[in-house]
């Protein structure tokens, strides 16, 4: 996870100033890993720093913050009684709109004290650029370290009925994920679609398929079997990181059967992943939604992904 500047813009356009809360430092064991960070407001707050003691502590403390910066140390024994037995080292920033469009490197470093920037730091960014390497967040002589988080995974969902919105739901807080949505017509989607989700009306859905990085993940979950299977047509046609179905083991049975009449080999056609998510769970939408998240998100398949890239 990196610095989520498109996430600050949105909650500092909706709420005007808000304060970062990111963990530059631990020490032991923490509830989370540097990096990650919450954002503050005065009347809420969005991310999470481990939740507990901490999180509450500091987001009182944001609401209160008067100075740009702030550095602050926390044992979590000895000062708040968490079992992590930890300390952690908080970085608190306050930002307007102004701040943030000054945030315009892929690499975000600064100070806490408004020092000049120290002789580590330079080399570390230099080498950072050289090699197109972006480092881990952290934190260097009393500067803060993040590349831009920028997603990693592309995923289109295609569908925009009670299945599509509960995996919108569930899957567009999570953030490595860039989520391009179509369906047929702009009636089809929600009034209030969340942040970082592009949604595509389009008549013809499946024109659109060409269109999609051929590293995208796809779910097909429209409201026609025709269309489904047009879509499972171009998608073999074009190619993709995952392609996952809606559907029943019959549903599967008659798609293998038309894909291989539209000229596709099995071995091509099996690519496709059908049914999608976890029988077990349930039809009800928000359970069929956390049944296929939990399968593409599943560390297992990354790593076979990953050797399939690599091959």
């Amino acid at each position: 996870m990196g610095f989520d500047r498109e996430a600050l813009r949105e909650a500092v356009k909706t709420h005007g100033k808000v304060v970062r809360v990111v963990i530059a430092g631990i020490k032991g064991s923490s509830p989370r890993e540097v990096g990650a960070a919450m954002l503050v407001w005065e009347d809420g707050q969005s991310g999470t720093i481990g939740g507990g003691t901490l999180e509450f502590q500091a987001a009182e403390a944001a609401r209160s913050q008067t100075v740009p910066a702030r550095q602050t140390q926390h044992a979590l024994g000895p000062d708040m009684g968490q079992c992590c037995g930890g300390a952690v080292t908080l970085l608190s920033e306050i930002y307007d709109l102004e701040a943030v469009e000054r945030l315009s490197d892929s690499i975000i470093a600064r100070s806490a004290s408004g020092g000049e920037m120290p002789l580590s730091v330079k080399r570390l960014l230099a080498q950072a650029r050289g090699q197109g390497v972006k480092p881990d967040p952290q934190l260097i002589d009393g500067w803060m370290i993040e590349p831009v988080h920028e997603p990693t995974r592309n995923l289109w969902i295609w569908g925009a009925g009670h299945v599509g919105r509960a995996l919108v739901d569930v899957l567009s807080p999570l953030p490595d994920l860039a989520i391009t949505w179509v369906d047929t017509g702009p009636e089809r989607f929600p009034d209030d679609v969340p942040n970082g989700v592009t949604i595509v009306p389009a008549a013809k859905p499946a024109e659109l398929v060409r269109h999609a990085p051929r590293d995208a993940e796809h779910l097909v979950l429209t409201y026609s079997h025709n269309l489904d299977l047009e879509l499972c047509n171009r998608l073999l046609l074009h190619d993709f990181r995952f392609a996952g179905l809606i559907g029943s083991a019959t549903k599967w049975a008659r798609f293998r059967s038309r894909l291989a009449a539209l000229g596709h080999a099995p071995v091509r056609i099996g690519r496709i992943t059908c049914p999608i998510g976890d029988p077990s769970l349930g039809k009800h939408p928000q359970m069929i939604a956390v049944g296929v998240a939990a399968q593409i998100l599943r560390p297992a398949r990354q790593n076979e992904l990953k050797k399939d890239l690599s091959a």
